[in-house]
């Protein structure tokens, strides 16, 4: 659980009261200087968010600009002016560089919604001759209005949403590129050196594309570079950071679209016989584009089998299973498998780890919905039957059922754990009630209620409970049809017009 983030202000109303001064009118320089001491009394305190840092050091200067325009040098105006939008710019995009490869200034501008002029500027004012002193006060008035938009209201009023997102762009070509350039160099291999440079610049791409997932995550949660740091984000050193979690996330997903790791053609979807693994080609095909994740973001091939493993459980215990493809949900409960056995040869502990919580979690979750009893036990088709798949009956879940075999297999604690659980789950036939039943229920009855206590003991029973006949306690009753008796969940009696709990 993330820890609460400190903030400088006591209330928002605070915060509210900064933002009146600074923008109920624009020509109030008195209320903006009420702004500055406010701010600068926090910062004393407290580190701010980059937020109220870059509007403090832009409000300095328009102060400075109205109050002493007469005092003050051009240049040196100019050169305030420069360094505040230089810091706003760079304070920004600099803690979004997520990727394993850089990304340009302007494409995570983009993103944030900062206006690519300000970028522009920001360049110019670095490494060329200063910008003119209009054209650094327009820029401070617009850094101003988008510090508004996209801080002080959403930050105010979290309803508030900053406008014109970037929409983050489709995998899909990025992942056709590869799958093309792996199959010509599967069907040839003298090809591999040609197309070596091609095949690196798609992974690249596919890096970029996780780099602007973490932003959008990040925007998305309205999050943006001053509201966390690494260290209030990550509580240890093996979990993986949200907005990371998040980009592979979506990165998974679209993985698991048919035409990725699942063939689009059924007829490709051949799957070996003896091992529990995806189809050949297939392995061979997305095995360096897995391989290379994993060696970027260690929270890859985990967050790859969750996904797997919440898509092949059913969302709901009634849900229907006949829209379902059969042979798509064993080839993905195949590549959870495969993502065991990688993780094994990568980090044997890892790969155990990884296993067990894969199985643990099956087992819970096949274990609640096989409690119903004559649930999910429909007809399965024969391609399901090895590692016992078919003695569970659904084509929902025939598939997980089948990976947790997988899982279980050679490991003496899971297999012993799988065993009782199919034993504790499996179908019990009702029989009926007969008198003999009833007798011997009420003969054990009264053997428990004639039973002589210890006086002594603190079990024993008063004396108005001794003299009570045995004949008085009702005892069981066998109930028909014509007694009212209805079915009922334990812990529920059913009165006649209503509920009681």
């Amino acid at each position: 659980m993330r820890l609460p983030r400190r903030v400088p202000w006591a209330s928002v109303s605070e915060l509210e009261q900064i933002c009146t001064w600074i923008y109920t009118d624009e020509n109030d320089i008195g209320a903006k200087i009420f702004a500055v001491n406010r701010l600068s009394a926090w910062k004393a305190i407290t580190c701010l968010p980059h937020a109220l840092e870059s509007a403090l050091s832009i409000l300095v200067v328009i102060a400075q600009d109205n109050t002493c325009p007469s005092s003050t040098s051009s240049l040196s105006i100019r050169q305030s002016y420069s360094t505040a939008i230089i810091r706003l710019v760079n304070g920004l995009v600099d803690p979004l560089q997520l990727g394993a490869y850089a990304r340009s200034i302007a494409s995570i501008a983009n993103q944030l919604g900062l206006p690519p002029w300000l970028v522009e500027l920001r360049h110019a004012a670095t490494h060329e001759d200063l910008p003119s002193l209009d054209l650094l006060r327009d820029a401070a008035r617009e850094s101003m209005s988008w510090l508004l938009h996209n801080y002080f209201l959403p930050t105010i009023n979290p309803t508030t949403l900053p406008e014109n997102r970037s929409t983050l762009r489709s995998l899909e070509p990025a992942l056709k590129q590869y799958k093309r350039l792996l199959k010509i160099t599967l069907r040839d291999a003298s090809l591999r050196t040609r197309y070596k440079t091609d095949i690196l610049s798609v992974l690249k791409d596919i890096e970029r594309w996780i780099a602007e997932a973490q932003v959008a995550g990040n925007v998305a949660a309205r999050e943006i570079g001053w509201e966390t740091t690494i260290s209030e984000v990550l509580s240890g050193s093996n979990q993986v950071d949200p907005k990371e979690r998040w980009a592979l996330e979506r990165l998974c997903d679209a993985l698991l679209e048919r035409g990725a790791l699942v063939p689009l053609s059924r007829k490709k979807r051949d799957f070996p016989q003896d091992t529990f693994l995806p189809p050949k080609f297939s392995v061979q095909l997305w095995t360096p584009l897995l391989q290379h994740l994993q060696s970027f973001h260690s929270g890859f091939y985990p967050t790859l089998a969750g996904r797997i493993i919440s898509t092949l459980l059913p969302e709901s215990e009634n849900s229907d299973d006949v829209q379902r493809d059969s042979s798509y949900d064993i080839c993905i409960a195949r590549w959870a498998k495969w993502i065991v056995d990688a993780s094994s040869e990568y980090d044997s502990e890892t790969g155990h780890d990884l296993r067990r919580e894969m199985a643990l979690t099956l087992m819970q979750s096949l274990g609640h919905i096989w409690s119903v009893p004559n649930r999910h036990r429909t007809y399965v088709p024969s391609t399901f039957t090895k590692y016992g798949v078919a003695q569970v009956g659904s084509r929902a879940l025939a598939s997980a059922m089948g990976l947790l075999d997988s899982l279980c297999i050679g490991i003496p604690n899971l297999e012993t754990a799988l065993t009782m659980l199919r034993s504790l789950t499996s179908d019990v036939k009702p029989s009926d009630w007969s008198s003999d039943d009833m007798s011997l229920m009420n003969q054990r009855l009264n053997n428990i209620l004639t039973s002589d206590l210890d006086p002594s003991s603190k079990y024993a029973t008063s004396e108005e409970h001794l003299e009570m006949s045995v004949e008085e306690i009702p005892g069981w009753q066998l109930l028909d049809e014509n007694s009212g008796w209805r079915p009922c969940p334990i812990g529920v009696h059913l009165a006649v017009g209503d509920l009681v709990l």
